[in-house]
């Protein structure tokens, strides 16, 4: 019996990587158009050009793989987000980083990721017992956007009359909805951003449109009563 070399043994696994990455893919894709009633292992194995018993080499259930699709989708948004944020200057406003979280947000959902796609059209269909990893992904990722809210709470910048926990669950809640409205066909990716950075900006912020933040004094913060736990 022939023996197999390193060089071959690694080759055979990049190859099985490569395949379980095609599925995922072809998951997502599927997941992101026919929801989770509607998505088929026949139709996974079509878009990724493979025979439907071969799925069953890399996940062991319909479920698992569609597991592993919403997971990533939720590891995707929140790193993607995360990257943006990181390469900012240090000096940027609390209110252009949030902006600058919007942008990337629609960027990935709307533009690169099936799986982002995915996750914010099915995370209200899947059963409970398949989102532990997903859920565990997207109280990072709301915490992210706490942080960004909370950062232009203190320096004064927020409204005084928004409540801060409401303000960002309709923030993250509207720019989801987009994936379920837009068509590139008849609104551009760019006006859906530039739209949704000034409604947010001139909804969020104690300085009037028609005034430049830095002639502006930050209103002094008024304590809010803290939600019930």
């Amino acid at each position: 019996m022939p023996v197999k070399t390193t060089a071959s043994a690694s080759e055979e696994s990049s190859k099985a990587a490569r395949t379980r990455e095609r599925i995922l893919d072809a998951a997502a894709h599927v997941l992101s158009r026919k929801g989770y009633s509607g998505t088929r292992l026949g139709d996974i194995a079509d878009q990724a050009q493979l025979q439907a018993p071969a799925i069953y080499y890399y996940f062991g259930s319909r479920e698992e793989l569609i597991e592993e699709v919403m997971w990533t989708g939720a590891q995707r948004v929140r790193r993607h987000v995360r990257q943006v944020l990181d390469t900012l200057p240090p000096d940027t406003t609390p209110m252009d980083r949030i902006c600058a979280a919007v942008e990337a947000h629609l960027h990935v959902e709307l533009e690169l990721s099936d799986f982002a796609t995915a996750l914010i059209r099915n995370s209200g269909q899947i059963p409970e017992d398949l989102r532990t990893r997903q859920l565990a992904e997207e109280a990072e990722y709301s915490k992210l956007w706490r942080d960004l809210f909370r950062d232009l709470d203190n320096t004064g910048q927020l409204r005084p009359d928004l409540d801060l926990r409401v303000a960002h669950l309709l923030v993250v809640g509207a720019l989801n909805w987009a994936a379920e409205w837009w068509n590139p066909k008849r609104d551009t990716f760019e006006a859906v951003v530039r739209t949704a950075q000034s409604l947010i900006r001139h909804g969020l912020s104690t300085t009037p449109p028609d005034q430049p933040a830095e002639e502006t004094t930050p209103r002094p913060r008024r304590r809010r009563p803290r939600p019930a736990p």
